[in-house]
């Protein structure tokens, strides 16, 4: 029994560089919702930046093994993009939960700023970008196309 024909691109490849573009889209998308909502990521005062930048840490840890998951299979499904959803945003708000309570915030500042992130702009934003990442993974993965080539690039023997 043969196993299908994988793309051009190997799993563990994939999985790089959708995670090093999950961090770099979700970093720039956030700063630029930051910028036009005039709001801030984090938005109960006084904890600084560690709550955000563990939240961002962890749900790349999770965009991470999620997709290495999904990838690792014959041919990986776009379905598996939702479950990446859900785990990122989990991984989110626990991080940025955890941070919180690591800052010395109480449980209420910590649930403040947990619920502030479920309610503002940013929200959406991780949601596209996890889904812009995942999908581009699985597409990395799948697809079996190969680089565009002049016509004069083809053998003879092609035509």
């Amino acid at each position: 029994m043969s196993t299908p024909e994988r793309g051009p691109v190997s799993p563990p490849l994939a999985v790089a560089l959708t995670t090093v573009g999950f961090f770099a889209l979700v970093i720039a998308a956030f700063g630029v919702t930051s910028l036009l909502a005039d709001a801030e990521v984090v938005s109960v005062p006084g904890l600084g930046s560690l709550p955000g930048a563990l939240a961002v840490i962890v749900a790349g840890v999770s965009f991470a093994v999620l997709t290495a998951l999904a990838t690792r299979v014959a041919r990986p499904t776009y379905r598996s993009t939702i479950a990446c959803i859900v785990s990122v945003f989990v991984a989110y708000v626990a991080g940025l939960w955890l941070g919180a309570l690591i800052t010395g915030a109480d449980l209420a500042r910590a649930g403040a700023a947990v619920g502030g992130f479920v309610t503002s702009p940013f929200f959406p934003v991780l949601v596209a970008a996890t889904f812009v990442c995942a999908w581009t993974a699985v597409a990395l993965v799948r697809t079996r196309a190969r680089r565009p080539r002049w016509r004069w690039e083809h053998d003879e023997d092609e035509s």
